[in-house]
């Protein structure tokens, strides 16, 4: 069967079917599960949660009707597990051609400011929106893979083999994903197109594809001026306050009045065809660029233009100060000059900035001559490289706009995001040949890793079906030997310059 021939309807009616009668309930179950990734849960492996979170997902694989798949936890001495499915192809057409299809189990922590009825490890359905930590931020990703390729195979349709890979760190990194790739490799192969169902969307209208992902550096920034607190009335005026040389140290970093960056190395420039695509991401969204946050009545975004502002979100670095220890409660807050201030940094960088380096600059910055010989540490805890699309092959680029008019009733769109999946920065080296496909569901108000965050179950679903399409595409593309390499030509240097997606 061509791809062409495969009925969306038929798709669509599948996937909603799976989503409502399936999907959701097990969403429901996992959102209740407080698996929390390891950096937030440092006694993950004894409190057992994330076990049960793969342990709901491995059964519920197990139980699908998928002819051939195998499902295994692979467990590395020392590591979070990982779920491993292998689907194999539909037909010997495609040869040794695969799709990986990428998500993630493990959760940001709680987080404060849920409202009274909601709450992170509380699955709430209302209308069309499943609240409750880490449904969207990825545990649809292993149920929305299986039932695209269920829906192909519903209809008869061919497809490529498909390998799944569920990790249980990416909110800590990645770090374990490497070691596991290459415990893999022989299994995983060579694939010609990623999918990973791990991003954001700028509207619930229409299909959106990730171009681009920030790296990130960051870690846990001490000043230190005494052996213990004194009196604030005896020593204020002799002791410099550790909280302000920390202000000091960090206005190194940013404009405190604007907040852009100011260390040069820390900025990348911005490729032609990104700043193109941001315009016509602020066209497309006009004010949801920023009033889908909840801004406080009165506060006004960071700058006026549209574009910029995508700009800012996608491709310039920002830090952010996500924790500080040393600050005692207001109630339990005496007149006391304080020995020491720490903060957790969280300092984004532009996709083509190398992760280790960007970590580098930031220590040096900050620990060089500290104010009045103050005593100034920096752990740094990650540094994660961002990632920037290669060149997308016709084929792709086709499939994914056919997907979002069958699906969306509407044209795909491509932007930027400003987190970071360390997972991608990987493979784009691994297998410098494939596509990607990087798309999501995290749109407008669903807060991920912040509280009332929720799932918007019909772009699950049109997501779902989306894949699908592109995955029977890829079947078609692989069959004509349109997939493989395609992006091997752009190499190391000239990858990501090009394209979308």
């Amino acid at each position: 069967m061509d791809a062409s021939k495969v009925d969306p309807a038929l798709v669509e009616r599948f996937i909603a079917d799976k989503w409502d009668d399936d999907i959701v309930p097990q969403l429901v179950e996992y959102i209740r599960i407080p698996n929390k990734s390891p950096m937030f849960d440092t006694d993950w492996v004894k409190n057992g949660y994330m076990e049960d979170a793969v342990k709901l997902m491995e059964g519920w694989a197990r139980a699908q009707d998928i002819p051939g798949m195998q499902v295994e936890v692979v467990r590395l001495e020392g590591r979070t597990p990982l779920i491993f499915i292998e689907i194999p192809a539909t037909s010997t057409e495609t040869g040794t051609d695969c799709v990986l299809l990428y998500g993630h189990l493990d959760k940001q922590p709680e987080m404060t400011g849920w409202d009274d009825d909601l709450g992170p490890w509380k699955p709430v359905i209302k209308g069309d929106k499943l609240f409750g930590r880490g449904g969207a931020d990825d545990g649809y990703a292993i149920f929305g893979s299986l039932a695209a390729i269920q829906a192909l195979q519903q209809q008869g349709a061919p497809h490529a083999r498909c390998i799944v890979l569920i990790e249980a760190c990416e909110e800590s990194g990645s770090y374990d994903l490497p070691a596991y790739v290459d415990h893999l490799a022989a299994r995983i192969g060579m694939p010609s197109l990623v999918v990973c169902l791990d991003s954001g969307c700028g509207n619930y209208d229409q299909l959106w594809c990730t171009t681009s992902l920030r790296g990130m550096a960051g870690g846990n920034f001490t000043v230190k001026v005494l052996e213990e607190g004194v009196h604030s009335g005896d020593a204020s005026g002799i002791v410099p306050s550790s909280f302000r040389v920390l202000r000091q140290l960090l206005s190194r970093i940013e404009d405190e009045n604007t907040g852009r960056i100011l260390v040069e190395g820390l900025h990348a420039e911005i490729p032609a065809d990104r700043l193109t695509q941001a315009k016509r991401v602020a066209e497309v969204l006009g004010t949801t660029v920023y009033d889908k946050f909840p801004f406080l009545p009165g506060m006004t975004p960071m700058a006026e233009d549209l574009t910029e502002l995508v700009l800012n979100r996608t491709w310039r670095p920002a830090l952010s100060i996500t924790g500080a220890e040393g600050l005692p409660p207001l109630s339990s807050a005496g007149n006391v000059l304080r020995p020491q201030t720490s903060v957790k940094l969280s300092l984004r960088l532009p996709p083509t900035l190398d992760g280790k380096r960007g970590g580098e600059v930031l220590k040096n910055e900050l620990l060089r001559d500290p104010p009045n010989g103050a005593q100034v540490t920096l752990d740094l805890e990650k540094a994660s490289t961002g990632w920037n699309a290669p060149a997308m092959a016709p084929w792709l680029e086709k499939a994914i706009e056919a997907a979002s008019l069958e699906f969306f009733k509407a044209p795909a769109m491509y932007m930027g995001e400003g987190g970071t999946i360390p997972f991608m920065g990987m493979l784009g080296e691994k297998f410098p040949g494939a596509q990607f496909m990087i798309t999501g569901v995290l749109g407008p108000h669903s807060n991920a890793h912040g509280p009332n965050e929720f799932l918007h179950i019909p772009m699950g679903k049109r997501v779902t079906a989306s894949v699908a399409r592109v995955i029977a595409e890829h079947h078609a593309a692989s069959v004509r030997g349109e997939t493989i390499g395609v992006a091997a030509v752009a190499g190391g240097a000239e990858r990501g310059e090009h394209g979308c997606c």
